[in-house]
């Protein structure tokens, strides 16, 4: 991953960066999954990253969608 990738979304919860990712999928901004979470004791987080160029309109994607 380059410097033209922005992290727009952490959750503790898997399946609560997945459904953001996909929502940002479907409105056609590419978005991709980094899991930082220990795989014995679940701490960390799971970080949606989308291009730079696309974060305003993720961000009021997010925010209308309340996610």
């Amino acid at each position: 991953m380059n410097s033209t990738w922005v992290k727009i979304y952490t959750s503790h919860q898997f399946m609560k960066s997945e459904i953001v990712r996909q929502v940002l999928v479907d409105h056609e901004i590419e978005a991709v999954l980094m899991n930082k979470q220990d795989t014995a004791y679940k701490f960390g987080g799971v970080e949606v990253y989308i291009h730079q160029s696309n974060f305003d309109k993720a961000l009021e994607i997010i925010i209308q969608n309340d996610l």
